[in-house]
């Protein structure tokens, strides 16, 4: 079989292994075809995923193409992964002030940056361990955490929705249900359980964002910055990738 770039959509909840096993079973002609991602998506990540089929020793071409993301943010909260599939390490879901007012200021500081740390939960390795194993273990602190130049090309805010305590808890404990193997996600359903039960806030602000940026750049990093820009916590609540290089979904 010749080489072949297959673009596939990730599920919610999936790993980019799972996707192609699903692939697999839909299209049982691939089942013994050698295959691989190009990219990968974190599991609250979806959208398009590159696979390259067949011979992959070109697979080095295909890593360095730009892509564009839509995602949205959740203001007044942070956790340990960046996203909702962590623990929740600060906030009470404070809405920032004057968010329209200061929105183009926190865009421009994001499109001059050139350089982004890697998140703790990571598969980047440090001393032959990757992070998500040394945050795991609760020794993050004892290693230089990476880091990685980028570019954001561009970065735009499409809207803001207000979603309600009990919408937010259901809306996070049906996207993390989706997700299969060991991702702590009972201990990260209680803690989410338990800060919004406690928090005095109602009702909390959900941005959604389209962004195009250089391979290798983390979304959910991207969010965490929005957080400290306004000192209130972000996080990344949905991420869907719509383009890889030339490949559009």
């Amino acid at each position: 079989m010749e080489t072949r770039v297959l673009t596939l959509y990730k599920n919610l909840g999936e790993t980019p292994l799972e996707c192609i096993e699903r692939f697999r079973l839909d299209n049982p002609e691939f089942k013994e075809i050698k295959m691989t991602y190009l990219g990968r998506l974190d599991p609250m990540a979806e959208g398009m995923l590159l696979v390259l089929a067949g011979d992959t020793a070109e697979k080095e071409i295909y890593l360095s193409m730009d892509k564009t993301y839509e995602f949205e943010v959740l203001w007044g909260f942070s956790t340990d992964t960046y996203d909702i599939l962590g623990l929740v390490t600060e906030g009470e879901g404070k809405m920032p002030e004057k968010i329209e007012e200061r929105m183009p200021s926190l865009l421009d500081t994001l499109r001059d940056k050139k350089i982004q740390s890697y998140p703790p939960y990571s598969s980047k390795t440090v001393d032959g361990k990757p992070l998500f194993q040394w945050a795991r273990e609760k020794r993050i602190e004892e290693i230089d955490v990476p880091e990685r130049s980028i570019k954001i090309f561009s970065i735009d805010h499409m809207d803001t929705r207000l979603v309600s305590k009990s919408e937010l808890l259901k809306e996070i404990i049906e996207r993390i249900n989706l997700v299969k193997g060991d991702f702590r996600q009972e201990e990260i359903i209680n803690t989410w359980s338990s800060v919004l039960q406690n928090t005095r806030e109602e009702h909390f602000l959900i941005s959604k964002f389209k962004a195009s940026v250089s391979s290798g750049t983390y979304i959910r990093g991207l969010a965490h910055e929005m957080g400290k820009y306004w000192g209130e916590g972000a996080l990344a609540f949905c991420i869907k990738r719509t383009r890889v290089g030339e490949y559009i979904l």
